[in-house]
């Protein structure tokens, strides 16, 4: 009897000691409304909610583009020699101002000499050829001299005026006054002239060199009617138009913003799916050169939008969320899809659930925190 009260004790003891080695088993987690959380008075008071209903605005969206700064074709102007010949003298460089009708550059060759002694040897046949025409005229008509001498003498007067013509249009190419061109002022020398009031953006040339009638001596550019030509997508065309305005800044100074308006929108696409717009600068700054790489932002206004303020947005997992307020002090978060922003304001692409519902504006990332600590209890 004895002996069995002693298995008895330890069978105990060994199937306490068995239970013990076991893990605990956890309780079960009563279920939550993971988006919804409701706060105390005191946690109200200390969250500083604020509830506001969405309101319908006139919101707009910035374009973002890129452009360089350019000028019209009538302010840039290569300089070139159309008859060619040894550039004498220049004292252009780069950047230098120039002024309309300023000498710019001096050229030298032995085809100048000989275009001044042909129109004036031309000249000179002229005056007997006009002489002898007038005097067979006057036997032609009382019939002292026979038809042929006098339209002979006719064709020559008329073939040597016509020389003299293109001769004289020669030398008003290569800057020589005809008229004012004698025997005694025959020079080997001519002078280029600066067309355009602006800078010497390019010099091509050095002194002593020969230059063609197609080689480009000088690059002359007026940057008083400067511009932006902006490049836009093909999706973006139907947002601008004439007279709208456009910011512009530079990489090198993005704080530095020139106000534009559109002048000019291309009707043709690049391969690229783009085209030119052309933007005219409201007050010309010095510091813009042709050339210059330029950023551009286009505000467009949009219909008018369900907006709240970006303040009642909360971003969680990668998601958009408000809260709402569904009875005192009891909130629920829910999903929405947002847009463009402005001054504050943030568009509500799926808003229409909540159009006439308190939103809250303040507080809304203190409400995400109890929420998140909530769920995690």
């Amino acid at each position: 009897m004895k002996n069995i009260i002693i298995i008895a004790f330890m069978f105990l003891i060994a199937s306490c000691s068995h239970k013990e080695n076991q893990p605990a088993q956890p309780a079960e987690k009563i279920p939550i409304n993971e988006n919804k959380v409701v706060l105390t008075e005191a946690q109200y008071k200390s969250a500083g909610i604020e509830l506001s209903k969405p309101t319908l605005k006139s919101i707009s969206s910035i374009i973002k583009l890129t452009g360089k700064i350019d000028v019209p074709p009538q302010n840039m102007v290569s300089v070139s020699m159309p008859l060619g010949g040894y550039l004498k003298s220049t004292n252009l460089l780069p950047g230098m101002h120039v002024n309309k009708g300023e000498v710019i550059a001096t050229l030298e060759d032995q085809q100048y000499i000989q275009l001044q002694q042909d129109y004036l040897t031309c000249k000179s046949k002229l005056k007997y050829a006009e002489g002898e025409y007038l005097r067979q005229k006057e036997l032609n008509a009382s019939k002292a001299s026979s038809d042929k001498v006098f339209q002979q003498a006719e064709m020559e007067y008329s073939n040597q005026k016509i020389t003299l013509t293109a001769l004289s249009e020669k030398l008003k190419l290569i800057n020589i006054n005809p008229s004012s061109l004698t025997a005694s002022s025959i020079s080997k020398s001519i002078h280029l002239y600066a067309t355009i009031n602006g800078f010497v953006s390019r010099v091509n040339v050095n002194i002593g060199k020969y230059v063609n009638a197609s080689d480009v001596l000088f690059e002359l550019v007026n940057p008083d009617d400067i511009h932006l030509n902006i490049k836009v997508f093909e999706r973006d065309l139907d947002k601008l138009s004439i007279g709208q305005s456009v910011t512009t800044y530079s990489n090198n100074a993005p704080s530095k913003k020139h106000l534009c308006k559109i002048i000019l929108i291309s009707k043709d696409l690049t391969a690229e799916r783009t085209a030119d717009v052309h933007c005219h600068f409201e007050d010309y700054d010095k510091t813009l050169l042709p050339g210059m790489y330029m950023n551009a932002e286009v505000n467009v206004a949009s219909n008018n939008s369900l907006t709240i303020a970006e303040e009642a947005i909360v971003n969680f997992e990668g998601k958009d969320y408000v809260f709402v307020a569904t009875a005192n002090r009891q909130f629920e978060m829910k999903e929405v899809q947002t847009g463009i922003k402005e001054k504050g304001f943030i568009e509500l692409i799926n808003g229409t659930a909540i159009a006439n519902t308190p939103i809250v504006t303040k507080g809304a990332y203190t409400l995400l925190m109890a929420l998140k600590n909530k769920s995690e209890e």
